[in-house]
């Protein structure tokens, strides 16, 4: 398929989803809309086989303004029109974030409004010093979207998402680390070389066994006690037929080199 905002590629076992308008800081178009439903379902559907992690990044010194504000006075202001968009991108962020392989986003310039939730909705954020997260939404008398009501208050405790929301303020990348936003800043001028390498580390890890794990993860702060622990207990059951538990076993037992051993990986 040709993709008209974003590019896509997938190689060494790592997609990368490159969001591309970068005359408008990558707003969500509606064609990069339908660009990356197309991208994911085939991440999705290539999950564990060709493609064993993911990266999300933007083109031209930013990750994404969020919607693109300008197109926003022209479209139908009808609230059933405007419900059934936002089910898209419900949809959308609900794909990305429950990917069974590890996502990273790369964030390097503003990740704002819902840019900033599309890049939160990862695994594992990297950012540079130059980069922010703004929930944006305030500045033009909206609420957060795609997903910032789930996914802000996990990650940094329920007062610290009222301010972030109600303020609409910057946060750059020290401030996002040290708020658990963030996993790691990077540097601007190796920023893609750097998450490739961490991606190409957890390549080599069990990817049915991660995609398990984060399915699980993520559903741990809306079950009680027992249903996660009857998850955990047809989670294990899965991994124990996989291959790559059965040979970790095997290499265990005779002493030789693990299978996966993160401490010690060459990158």
């Amino acid at each position: 398929m040709e993709y008209r905002h974003i590019l896509f590629d997938v190689s060494d076992e790592i997609a990368t989803i490159t969001l591309n308008r970068p005359e408008a800081r990558n707003a969500l178009s509606l064609e990069m809309r339908g660009d990356l439903d197309h991208a994911l379902a085939h991440v999705k559907e290539q999950a564990g086989h060709d493609i064993k992690a993911m990266i999300i990044t933007g083109a031209g010194g930013a990750f994404c303004a969020g919607g693109d504000v300008k197109a926003m006075g022209n479209r139908s202001t009808r609230a059933p029109d405007g419900h059934k968009a936002m089910q898209s991108s419900h949809n959308r962020v609900f794909n990305l974030m429950n990917m069974e392989l590890p996502v990273i986003s790369l964030v390097d310039g503003p990740a704002a409004g819902a840019g900033a939730n599309i890049a939160l909705a990862a695994d594992f954020v990297l950012m540079t010093p130059r980069a922010f997260i703004m929930q944006a939404f305030a500045r033009i008398g909206l609420v957060p979207d795609w997903g910032g009501f789930y996914i802000l208050p996990r990650l940094v405790g329920l007062q610290k998402a009222k301010e972030l929301v109600y303020t609409g303020r910057r946060v750059y990348a020290e401030e996002a680390k040290e708020m658990g936003m963030a996993y790691d800043i990077v540097n601007q001028d190796t920023a893609m070389e750097e998450a490739r390498r961490f991606a190409r580390k957890l390549c080599k890890g069990p990817t049915a066994a991660i995609g398990v794990a984060k399915n699980i993860l993520n559903q741990s702060y809306n079950q009680d006690h027992r249903t996660l622990l009857e998850l955990e207990a047809m989670g294990q059951t899965i991994c124990r037929d996989t291959d790559f538990h059965k040979e970790a076993v095997r290499r265990f037992a005779a002493k030789e080199t693990p299978l996966y051993d993160w401490e010690h990986m060459d990158d």
